[in-house]
């Protein structure tokens, strides 16, 4: 399994420009199957009427900084396009009109069409077309993400059908009581269900933008939007500290990358493999097979030595207690914690601490 290691703490000024040109340099563009655009992450976005100007900033920022090195903003290897009617602008709650480009082609060109709500209220205030369009986008496969009130858009389009929906906590009776059959959670940045996204919005959407930009990019493109925009989480652990204690691992298999990203995002409350089968629509035998080929190991091998690993940086990089540590990785309990961090570490995470603090002293 071929690692690649980058220093990632963006947190000291120092680094810089620095950091960003390792990244640059580190940076491998993916082999695969890029869009018609030649670029590994192509995205189409249809505003609705009053939507929220952060939703499409943020992701749009997001995807500059990935797509091109150091600062220079050339959309290269990520391509995105403002979608609408010729000659149209949407013009966003803050009041700024947004010019959009009338559409052209099949959906198919794009890797996945982001719907940004507006307003409840102006929810039917769009052309037709707009509905058309995103029901041609479902039958021809392409992933949906609704952003803010886009979630509630794919409702009216009858396209959450057998879907979780993920709102912001504001909206989340809004949703319950105008689609009282759909299920709907309120507790999370954004929820993958299958070739459906959605996100609760606001500072959300640069925690998905970094997730897709890892998945067709590479760690090291979502690395450098993370440096570059300044993302942090308050409480918990940041996606910088997760990528420095996991490294970047240098997968060319798509489907074993999607997996892995639904590992990292799931530390705490590990995911079943089956469920990780079912979210990268794939078979749990496929699954293994694309795993064995890629890493030696099974999924859940993987998965397991993934968490143990971040648990280890945590006991080495944190004063967080070991029973804390055990839960945050995953485990049930301390006991069955520390036994697999000594089959694997051949020490036990107290031992491991107590060293440390012992060099160090």
């Amino acid at each position: 399994m071929a690692t690649e290691r980058t220093p990632l703490d963006g947190q000291d000024p120092s680094l810089g420009r620095g950091l960003v040109d390792r990244l640059d340099r580190a940076s491998v563009k993916r082999d695969g199957n890029p869009s018609r655009s030649g670029a590994e992450l192509n995205i189409g976005f249809l505003m609705w009427p009053t939507f929220p100007l952060l939703s499409l900033a943020g992701f749009c920022d997001a995807l500059r900084h990935a797509a091109d090195l150091g600062d220079q903003s050339r959309p290269l290897r990520c391509t995105w396009t403002l979608l609408g009617m010729a000659d149209e602008t949407v013009e966003a709650s803050c009041g700024v009109a947004v010019p959009v480009h009338a559409v052209h082609g099949s959906p198919r060109q794009f890797d996945y069409l982001v719907v940004i709500g507006g307003l409840l209220p102006k929810l039917d205030q769009v052309d037709r077309r707009y509905w058309d369009y995103l029901r041609e986008a479902d039958a021809e496969g392409v992933p949906l993400i609704g952003m803010c009130t886009g979630s509630f858009v794919l409702a009216k389009a009858g396209l959450m059908q057998d879907r979780v929906a993920c709102v912001h906590a504001f909206h989340f009776e809004d949703y319950k009581t105008m689609f009282p059959g759909l299920r709907v959670i309120a507790n999370s940045d954004y929820l993958i269900d299958g070739n459906r996204i959605t996100c609760a919005g606001g500072v959300s959407v640069l925690e998905l933008a970094t997730r897709l930009i890892s998945l067709h990019c590479g760690p090291d493109r979502a690395s450098k939007v993370i440096h570059q925009m300044t993302v942090s989480r308050l409480g918990g652990t940041s996606f910088v500290e997760r990528r420095k204690a996991l490294g970047y691992l240098a997968v060319g298999d798509l489907l074993v990358r999607h997996a892995i990203v639904l590992m990292e995002e799931n530390l705490e409350a590990p995911l079943n493999v089956t469920v990780i089968a079912k979210m990268t629509g794939t078979s749990v035998r496929q699954l293994e097979r694309n795993f064995l080929t890629e890493t030696g190991m099974s999924p859940k091998e993987f998965y397991r030595a993934m968490r143990l690993r971040y648990a280890r940086w945590l006991l080495l990089n944190t004063t967080k207690r070991i029973t804390v540590i055990a839960y945050e990785c995953g485990f049930a309990d301390s006991a069955h914690f520390i036994r697999g961090f000594k089959e694997v570490y051949g020490v036990t995470p107290g031992k491991l601490r107590t060293s440390l603090e012992e060099r160090l002293s």
